[in-house]
């Protein structure tokens, strides 16, 4: 279904402009409330700490209001703690403002039904339909509410809930350093691994509106991975703005991403007997060793399209709990509805306090040399029905004689198109994406 706001992870684009100018934000709510609301609806919003997160929350909150709905502002507060507690506390709906890893010029709107999971793509349809019945009656000044603070402690109720499902002794004697992206997980990755009785070093944890993935977070890991080997600290953790993200650095250095996790949980859960199916769910992104290192586990290996909503279904569809992204979101299906960075955390500490150390996790562990190009576009156009692009892709994958892949699609939330590219050596790679990159740069390339 082709959708025309809302892409891979809700409505996304630059802070003040369509559509996420203020009369367009109120019009959300009001369509948002319409579809998802009714008698006596609940919604629960949070945000992150981009500086447009307040202005937007007002409008958004305004017109939520005006069709009935109750709304309970939470402030800031990670991404998957508004999926908890929408199933936890019976929220008929609830909605995030965030836009995640990118940088603070942009922001986003997601919203959850009651349960706990995003919205399917016929229902956003639906408040996309609403939101364009609203647009053509609008003026330049629309309502706006005062939020206040949070109402209740929701944050506390959602870190009481991760700690519920630590198992075993506690992290006393392990230091850990978090790097929290400025963003949502700023107080409250700190908060839980102090719970846990690990010694915890914390940075970008000082939000000032524009700092948040600023050199910082899961997109920046190379920081933490110098503080972790300058502090002798046992590991690290990075998150991403909204923390549905989340990457670990062993303590020599080493970053270990959202395939190690998968492939090392899907192990324990085999012994433990609670792999459903003996399914674990990657994407098109996930590197050809986990495909082989779970083939030699006889362990079922899927590769969805990227998104996580599209791990998800792909999940459902298989009744696997287990799958997940390069990019560290991962999704734990018998614990949570959606990626938690702070649950993939714990998940991460817990093999690491098992086998001993996290460098012990990544031992045996080689991937392919790959590599992610960023191909910022003037326009968006189906790559199949580009003659130079489609010869050149052919040439290339011909020249890799089945020993590599090469993923081209577009980024669901920035003007980019993705170029990677994995092969059994570097050289190789860097010569795909040298040669393959200048021909999208001179067919799409914006400038």
């Amino acid at each position: 279904m082709n959708r025309q706001y809302f892409g891979t992870d809700g409505l996304r684009g630059r802070a003040g402009q369509f559509p996420l100018d203020p009369p367009t934000v109120y019009a959300l709510g009001r369509a948002a409330g319409r579809i998802l609301g009714g008698k006596d609806a609940r919604a629960l919003v949070a945000a992150d700490t981009r500086e447009s997160c307040g202005w937007i929350a007002s409008h958004l909150v305004a017109g939520l209001r005006e069709t009935g709905v109750e709304c309970l502002y939470a402030g800031v507060m990670p991404t998957p703690a508004v999926a908890r507690l929408c199933a936890e506390e019976r929220f008929t709906f609830g909605a995030m403002i965030s836009a995640s890893h990118n940088p603070y010029e942009d922001n986003g709107i997601k919203f959850f039904s009651g349960d706990g999971f995003k919205l399917p793509d016929d229902t956003e349809h639906h408040i996309e339909t609403a939101l364009d019945g609203l647009l053509p009656y609008l003026g330049s000044s629309v309502p706006s509410v005062e939020l206040g603070p949070p109402s209740a402690d929701f944050s506390g109720r959602y870190l009481s809930w991760l700690e519920s499902l630590w198992e075993g002794a506690d992290l006393s004697g392990f230091k850990v350093v978090l790097d929290c992206a400025n963003g949502a997980a700023h107080e409250a990755a700190p908060a839980l691994f102090g719970r846990l009785g690990a010694k915890v070093s914390a940075f970008a944890i000082e939000p000032d509106g524009r700092n948040i993935n600023a050199g910082c977070g899961s997109l920046h890991t190379d920081v933490l991975a110098r503080r972790v080997r300058d502090e002798g600290a046992h590991f690290g953790f990075a998150f991403d703005g909204d923390a549905d993200r989340c990457l670990a650095v062993t303590s020599a250095g080493r970053v270990l991403d959202g395939d190690v996790i998968l492939y090392r949980d899907a192990q324990r859960r085999v012994k433990r007997g609670t792999l459903w199916g003996r399914w674990v769910v990657g994407t098109v992104m996930s590197n050809l060793w986990l495909e082989q290192a779970l083939q030699a586990e006889r362990l079922r290996f899927f590769r969805a399209p990227v998104g996580d909503r599209y791990v998800l279904q792909c999940m459902v569809d298989r009744g696997a709990i287990l799958g997940g992204e390069p990019s560290g979101h991962v999704l734990f299906l018998d614990q949570a509805t959606t990626g938690d960075g702070l649950l993939t955390a714990l998940a991460y500490a817990s093999l690491a306090r098992d086998a001993g150390s996290m460098d012990a996790i990544a031992e045996g562990i080689t991937p392919y040399p790959q590599v992610l190009s960023n191909i910022r576009v003037g326009r968006r156009v189906p790559l199949q029905e580009q003659p130079l692009i489609q010869q050149a892709l052919d040439e290339e994958t011909s020249g890799l004689e089945g020993r590599g892949r090469i993923v081209l699609r577009y980024s669901g939330t920035e003007p980019l198109l993705r170029l990677m590219v994995e092969a059994q050596s570097a050289e190789v790679v860097n010569g795909v994406v040298e040669r393959l990159g200048k021909v999208l740069r001179e067919t799409l390339g914006d400038g």
